[in-house]
Order: C-alpha cells, then sequence, then structure tokens
C-alpha cells in the first residue's frame, strides 16, 4: 500500500542503455570498474534478478514508462509509436504535484516527444520517424539501419564519439537543472530523469577508460561460438540478420569490443557520479530517491550473438537498483523483477495508488522485506530478426521461451545459470514444460498478435513513404530554449548568478 504522512520525495531516474547486469561489479563481475554505481549500491537495495520487458530499445523503455507490456501498447518495435494518450509516469506523477523533466534519449517515436514531461533539455538520439519500422511480409529483406557485426571488427578506444558528446550534454544539462531547481520559486518535489546512449554499440570505449584494463586480462564469452546445426531457431534468424558474410570475427576483435563495452560501462559510471555529486552540492542528495536501471543488456559475443533481440539472460538481465535515503535499508532481493514494476513502485514513492490494470507491481514491499515480490517476468519480441512474435515467462528457477514455428526452450537457471541445456522436451522437466505452456497460451494469443504487428508495420510505412516526399515536416525535439533569459540580459527577471552559484550565495536579511 503507498505510504502515507510522508515528506514528498524527489525522484531521480537514471537509464542506460544496452547495459547487462551480469557485466557489472554490484552483479557479480571481476573485472569490470564503476565505482559510482558500486557505491549506490552498496547504499541501496539491489533487485538481483532484474529482467526487461523487451530486449529492444523503444519497446523496453515504452513498457518501462507506462507499467505495461509492449504488445497492450502496440510497442512492437524502434519506429513504434507510443499513444499521446498512454499515461506513463511523468504524466501520474506530474499529477500528484511533481515537476518534471528529461534529459537525454527516450526513442519517442512520433510528434509527441515529451509523454507526460513538462521538460525536456536534450534532443533524441535515434531518428523520430518511421524509418526503422521492420517488414514481416518481406523478412529476407535487409536494411542498412539493421545491425551488422562492423561495430566489432572496428571495435577499439577513442578519444570522441558522437555517443560520448551525446551523454556528456545529457549531463551537463541535467547538472545545470538540478543547480536551477535548487534555487527556484518552484518548490513541487522533482521527477528528472536523465537517460544515456552508453554502453550501447558500437564498440567505442573512452580512451582513459579503454586504458584502465589490459588486453590480456579482458574475460571471453562464458559460452563461445556456437556452429550452425546447433543453434536455436531464434538464434540462427539472429546470426542472419547481422553476420551477413562481409565481416570475419577474430578472438582479438571479440576481445576489443568487450574492452571497448568495459571502458563504456566506466565513462556511463562517471555520468552518474556527477549526477550524485549535483545533488550532493545543492543540498537535494537526502532528499532525493534514485533509480539506476537499463532498457536491456547485451549478448557480448556470448554464443556468437551479439546486442540484443534474444531471450538469453545477458541480453535480458538489466540492473534496477533503488536508493531511498533514510527510508529503505540496504538489502538484495532475490526475486525476479521487471522493468513494468517500475511505474507502480514510482507511484509508491510518491504515495499514490497504482491502477489496477498495470502489468506490474509496486517493487517496495519487496525492498522493505514486508510484503510480496511479482510472482513472474514476461517478455515479448516483435522485431526485425523474427517473422512471428516470441515470448519468455520467468518463473521460479525456470525460464520458457516460445515462438509458433519454433520448438520450445525450457531452462533451469537454477542449475544451468549459462543456460546450454535446453530441457524442454525432457521427461523430468514435463511438467514445469506444460504448465508454462499452458500459461503462455493464456496470456498471448500469437495468430492475433501477428496480425496486428503486420497491420501496424504497413500503415507506418505507407505513412513514412508518404511524409519523405514534398516538404518534410521533422518530428525530432529541438530543446526550447531562450538566449534572452539566460546569462546577463538587460529584460528583467531574477538575478541568474544567484541559483547557479556554488556554494549558494547566502540570502539577504529583511531588516526588522
Amino acid at each position: 500500500m503507498p505510504r502515507a504522512n510522508r515528506a514528498p520525495v524527489n525522484i531521480l531516474i537514471v537509464m542506460f542503455d544496452q547495459m547487462s547486469a551480469l557485466s557489472l561489479p554490484c552483479y557479480g563481475h571481476p573485472l569490470v570498474r564503476a565505482p559510482h554505481l558500486t557505491a549506490l549500491a552498496a547504499r541501496s537495495v539491489v533487485f538481483e534478478r532484474a529482467y526487461c520487458n523487451a530486449p529492444l530499445c523503444s519497446p523496453s523503455r515504452f513498457a518501462m514508462m507506462t507499467g505495461r507490456l509492449p504488445s497492450r501498447i502496440g510497442a512492437y518495435d524502434n519506429a513504434a509509436e507510443l499513444a499521446s494518450s498512454t499515461p506513463t509516469f511523468a504524466h501520474r506523477l506530474r499529477a500528484a504535484g511533481y515537476r518534471s523533466c528529461l534529459s537525454g534519449k527516450m526513442d519517442f517515436t512520433g510528434a509527441d516527444q515529451l509523454h507526460g514531461f513538462e521538460e525536456r533539455l536534450t534532443t533524441d538520439l535515434s531518428p523520430s520517424d518511421f524509418a526503422w519500422t521492420p517488414n514481416w511480409d518481406e523478412p529476407k529483406r535487409l536494411y542498412d539501419w539493421f545491425h551488422s557485426l562492423q561495430s566489432v571488427v572496428e571495435a577499439g578506444p577513442c578519444e570522441r564519439s558522437l555517443t560520448m558528446d551525446y551523454d556528456e550534454e545529457a549531463t551537463h544539462q541535467a547538472e545545470r537543472w538540478l543547480h536551477a531547481a535548487a534555487g527556484a520559486a518552484d518548490r513541487r518535489p522533482f521527477l528528472l530523469t536523465v537517460s544515456y546512449m552508453h554502453p550501447h554499440d558500437p564498440y567505442q570505449g573512452p580512451a582513459s577508460f579503454w586504458d584502465a584494463y589490459a588486453d590480456a586480462s579482458i574475460d571471453g564469452p562464458a559460452v563461445p561460438w556456437i556452429a550452425p546445426g546447433r543453434r536455436d531457431p531464434a538464434s540462427r534468424r539472429l546470426y542472419r540478420l547481422y553476420d551477413r558474410g562481409e565481416h570475419r570475427v577474430t578472438g582479438a576483435h571479440i576481445r576489443a569490443a568487450r574492452r571497448a563495452y568495459y571502458a563504456m560501462i566506466g565513462h556511463a559510471d562517471q555520468q552518474l557520479g556527477r549526477l550524485r555529486r549535483a545533488l550532493e552540492i545543492t543540498g537535494q542528495a537526502e532528499r532525493t530517491a534514485i533509480l539506476v536501471t537499463a532498457d536491456h543488456g547485451d549478448m557480448l559475443g556470448e554464443r556468437g550473438l551479439w546486442y540484443k533481440m534474444t531471450f538469453f539472460e545477458r541480453a535480458v538481465r538489466v540492473p534496477l537498483i533503488l536508493y531511498d535515503p533514510g527510508r529503505l535499508a540496504p538489502r538484495r532481493v532475490d526475486a525476479p523483477v521487471s522493468l513494468v514494476d517500475v511505474l507502480p513502485t514510482l507511484l509508491d514513492l510518491a504515495s499514490q495508488q497504482a491502477d489496477p490494470c498495470l502489468d506490474g507491481i509496486s517493487l517496495l514491499p519487496a525492498a522493505r522485506a514486508d510484503g510480496p515480490a511479482p510472482s513472474a517476468v514476461y517478455g515479448e519480441y516483435m522485431a526485425e530478426g523474427t517473422e512471428q512474435p516470441m515470448f519468455m515467462i520467468r518463473r521460479g528457477r525456470w525460464k520458457y521461451v516460445t515462438c509458433p514455428g519454433d520448438p520450445p526452450m525450457l531452462f533451469d537457471l537454477a542449475t544451468d545459470p549459462l543456460e546450454i541445456a535446453n530441457r524442454a522436451g525432457t521427461s523430468d522437466a514435463a511438467v514445469a514444460e506444460r504448465r508454462l505452456a499452458r500459461e503462455a497460451e493464456r496470456k498471448w494469443d500469437a495468430a492475433a498478435l501477428r496480425k496486428a504487428v503486420l497491420e501496424s508495420q504497413r500503415t507506418r510505412r505507407q505513412v513514412h513513404a508518404a511524409l519523405m516526399r514534398g516538404r518534410l515536416h521533422p518530428w525530432d525535439y529541438e530543446p526550447r530554449r531562450d538566449p534572452a533569459t539566460q546569462y546577463f540580459r538587460n529584460y528583467g527577471g531574477p538575478d541568474p548568478e544567484r541559483p547557479m552559484r556554488l556554494p549558494p550565495t547566502p540570502r539577504p536579511r529583511t531588516p526588522s
């Protein structure tokens, strides 16, 4: 139940892109360095087995923001449009009296580039139009926006990259916003979401973080390359999607890509440190809850697979760390949870009631060890690299993956965390398989969903083709800044220096 009679808490959400929990020191990785994330985790509730609900950027983010599975909101792929009429956590907390702001990426497609946020400090990084719409009508057609292995064979250090520039701009704008919020006349609690591109491919490791690792120390994939004849059908489709024969990946390439990924985690961790420092020096740290997560993971060469778009653990396990100073004691929660639980958790933090129609539940009871955790985690995939919707159920020790036309996969994660042995069809796992298969049939109508996906793809491709002719009107967000109200100007208004100065300028005392 929501907590009553408590002062409103500020909320900072920090979201990374393609950051697998299995590559983080606070989740047990022995090599990767992320000191700020590690320090925060030591003071937080760490959800050991947090999952995304879709191993792809936009569907995962939309599920997190709405508390609903992607199939319920039409979030089928990276060119899906989240309906403006669908409430997000930004809408809900704004209605509850929060000042809401977004800095960084959220992969919104369409004319609505806010989805409930009052302010947005940066543009997005990805296209906001329908150009990236998959085409299940032509499943063998390859597009130039599909992944290839070029990112792997070109992996290495860099002094500067588009991703670095973007993420540092997102941090800089968020720092400025936090400084201004500390001295603003608007005394509402804030919801600030800062969302980054790192450590998403291309695997370009910032040089200073790259140099923190020795090439010989980089660990290789726990499950190495799997021969074509031994791959499951979904993995074979992914291989065909981005391994087109134009690049030969060597062991040196794999080490370089993993080293660059670890370096990008270091850069992402640095951004988190800057945000926490801004909270501290503006006096807001002890009044601000922090939630850190990611939209999905990265296979990083495991099984020969890269990027995401699969339900193996490296692609769907994400960090989920909740810090609420003075209210939540540090602990680790072992139960499986997922990103649809974020919205009801945020509402609970804000002492608001969640809607019963949501697919997630608040994680605060589990975080306090005085209430239930979700009983199961559900995943969906309906984008490129498949011709049918794919589904995942994570319940108890089992993970069940099913797709029309494919044999099912069933893994006992308690004894087989690397998901090597498919237990589907074996006698000793028959009871679990039947139970999960029936659950999947009750939960999803695969044929109806495929029809809806195809209709959505066709209409979006038609609209995009029309909008690319004649005069263009891009949907890309343009940050709204008025130079006439920045810095020192002659048009009146408050002193711009006072709220930005650190340490804060003492307020003059009114004579008695």
